[in-house]
């Protein structure tokens, strides 16, 4: 009864309690205007009042303890009710401390982990991956995903901040500034819902195309009475392996298929490395050439068009590639498989033709033309950018060369030029004074590299839009945007090759000088190291044109006579070398005493080559902070998808990568953990 004198109503439930009070006031009210009326009924109104007052002051303070004694076994039994529902919760629940510490978990928790309810001990005890940085601030929330048992959950953590509880409490103090948090942990088990997400990501159709590389050329090869025959031998082949994985393939061209299939195939076709590539050269019936094919396939796009749309880009670069490999598109990745053959040298020049013709369209429709060829310009860089030099003049358009930085290999060739009073004086340009010529009407014309990244003046490409590339690497993911004529030929020995073949297209009258000649001439010998790699009948009869335009072997090769310290320098790269895995020669070339230490390192990895054994070879040059890597082979080994893995490109047996940020050490011991696990994974 004293407790209850102590405490009082607030809130609604005074509010409620009060309206016999208040009632009793209207009623008051009314019983004046029943005096006005008739006073003996006022005065019985009022003996009303007055006895109803009298009762409801009674009940009141009567009843006053009986009402808080319910509303205090109420708010117990609630509070009850509430933590019985918790403890019984199907979700799994607990809460920590702020060292992870478990201070309660309730029944499903428990059930999950397999703890009795008195464990004290971190949750990280339990679920590894939950470690304590992973806990958020105060009154800050995270998941996380993780798997336990076989399955899969999302872990939800939410701070809560305890100091306003602890401030109120009488048995507990903490230290003035400090702060107190406790941590509630929800387990949400999502292991059907990933089931059902994997079972539709499965089940989403992919779109590619099938094209055989080389099929004209194969029928030729074979007598005519069995081309029917070779044909339907590669149907039959190329329908029973997509078959087995549960594709579609329909014939819509002689030489192109249509693949339809689900994303779990695709899968399945990584798994065995699109073994189709090598099943299709098996065909045989007396071809003397072996069949290859190339494929693109487009997904994850979120669209069936789009997958149609990726389809037909990733075939134009696996065909760009060289073929006789599969290029995969999702979205902004694109994989790579395959690719280990030589590209087949087309006999026909009709590409070159109707490429030349292109060429010559675009030079008429602009003013100037200026032509660039790739960061470190070599001979073959140089070579080419002659040969689209005298294509223009033969126009009459202004043209000029983008060199910014001119290096020993081409000094020889630039001063040529410049000592002949017939060129004109700009014929060479910065990349400062080659960005405030190009304009709107200027065509800038790409040689000898197809990345962005690599060009001499990359902000040209940015500042006009009729951009040409002429090319024989393998066209990579990073391609020139918006070029309108692109010519990539990774079959072809050198840029300067193709350059001599579209000199002879070009236009009647063309007429090269000596001098052209001898560049364009230098660059076809310095990436055929000499005529002695990645040469074809068409390098040839490139190397004759140019002899017949008054190439001199003689003088191209006093050009390159190599001064004392870059012969020593590729000496002592030579001398250096070590072998990896009793195949791979690697070896560093020094930079501090050559004028252009990258090109001395190429030539000191073409003379590795030599060595017995060595089917690869790769030699680093750290210049101007960057660790260069030159990489070559013969035929046995594809550095291309070697230097692709580090980030770079180019043949299947001339390739290179530029590392920035690493030490050479750091750069040779990437490039032996690459060539590791590219050989354990069957890729090289």
């Amino acid at each position: 009864m004293n407790q209850s004198k102590k405490m009082r109503l607030t809130g609604r439930m005074r509010n409620y309690l009060s309206w016999p009070f208040w009632l009793a006031l209207l009623l008051a009210a009314v019983n004046v205007g029943t005096y006005f009326l008739d006073q003996e009924a006022g005065c019985l109104v009022s003996c009303g009042i007055l006895i109803y007052l009298t009762v409801a002051v009674i009940l009141y303070r009567r009843k006053k303890a009986c009402i808080f004694n319910d509303l205090v076994t109420f708010a117990t039994q609630y509070g009850q009710v509430q933590k019985q529902l918790l403890a019984e919760f199907s979700l799994p629940y607990a809460v920590t401390d702020e060292q992870g510490r478990l201070l309660w978990f309730n029944q499903a928790f428990a059930e999950l982990t397999g703890k009795e309810r008195s464990y004290r001990k971190s949750i990280s005890n339990i679920f590894s991956d939950i470690t304590i940085d992973k806990f958020p601030e105060s009154e800050e929330e995270v998941d996380y995903t993780l798997s336990y048992l076989r399955r899969d959950y999302r872990i939800y953590l939410k701070g809560i901040n305890v100091d306003s509880l602890i401030s109120n409490s009488e048995l507990l103090e903490q230290d003035a500034g400090s702060s107190t948090c406790i941590y509630a942990v929800y387990l949400f088990d999502e292991t059907d819902l990933n089931e059902y997400i994997r079972r539709c990501q499965e089940e989403t159709m992919i779109t590619g195309l099938i094209y055989l590389d080389n099929y004209e050329e194969a029928l030729e090869s074979v007598e005519e009475v069995r081309r029917s025959l070779l044909t339907a031998l590669l149907d039959r082949k190329i329908n029973k392996y997509f078959h087995e994985i549960d594709g579609l393939v329909k014939k819509f061209e002689k030489d192109k298929y249509f693949l339809v299939m689900r994303s779990r195939s695709l899968e399945k076709l990584k798994e065995m490395k699109f073994s189709i590539l090598q099943e299709v050269k098996t065909v045989n019936i007396g071809n003397e050439m072996a069949v290859t094919i190339s494929i693109g396939i487009g997904a994850n796009s979120g669209s069936y068009n789009k997958n149609a749309e990726y389809a037909r880009i990733a075939i134009d670069l696996a065909l760009g590639r060289g073929g006789d490999q599969v290029v995969i598109k999702e979205g902004d990745k694109i994989s790579y498989f395959g690719g280990k053959s030589q590209a087949v040298e087309k006999n026909t020049r009709v590409k070159a033709r109707v490429k030349a013709h292109a060429l010559k369209e675009f030079m008429d429709s602009k003013e100037k033309v200026v032509v660039m060829g790739h960061k470190i310009i070599d001979a073959d860089s140089f070579g080419a950018a002659v040969g689209i030099y005298r294509m223009a003049k033969t126009l009459n358009k202004k043209t000029h060369i983008v060199i910014d930085n001119i290096t020993s290999s081409i000094r020889p060739l630039i001063q040529a030029f410049e000592q002949d009073p017939d060129y004109d004086a700009h014929m060479f340009v910065n990349c400062r004074d080659a960005k405030e010529i190009a304009d709107e009407n200027t065509l800038v014309v790409v040689v000898d590299t197809n990345n962005p990244k690599y060009t001499e003046c990359e902000e040209l490409l940015y500042q006009t839009k009729t951009i040409v590339v002429l090319d024989h690497h393998r066209q990579g993911s990073d391609v020139i945007p918006n070029s309108v004529l692109s010519y990539i030929e990774p079959y072809a020995s050198s840029a300067c090759e193709m350059v001599a073949e579209i000199l002879q297209y070009f236009t009647e009258g063309v007429r090269i000088r000596n001098i052209e000649a001898d560049a364009i001439y230098a660059g076809v010998m310095v990436d055929t190291d000499n005529f002695t790699q990645k040469t074809g009948v068409r390098t040839f009869e490139a190397a004759a044109f140019l002899r017949r335009c008054g190439a001199d072997v003689t003088r191209v090769r006093k050009m390159f006579r190599e001064n004392m310290n870059d012969y020593r320098a590729r000496g002592e790269a030579i001398k250096n070398a070590e072998l990896f895995r009793d195949s791979f020669a690697i070896s560093v070339c020094p930079s501090d005493y050559v004028e252009s230490p990258t090109v001395v390192g190429a030539q000191a990895a073409n003379e590795l080559l030599n060595i017995v054994g060595v089917k690869a070879s790769f030699v680093l040059t750290d210049y101007k902070g960057v660790i260069y890597v030159s990489a070559r082979a013969i035929d046995e080994v594809n550095v291309q998808i070697i230097m692709e893995r580090m980030g770079g490109g180019g043949h299947l047996n001339i390739a290179g990568c530029q590392l920035q940020g690493m030490s050479v050490d750091n750069a040779k011991m990437y490039l032996k953990r690459t060539l590791a696990e590219m050989l354990e994974g069957g890729e090289i």
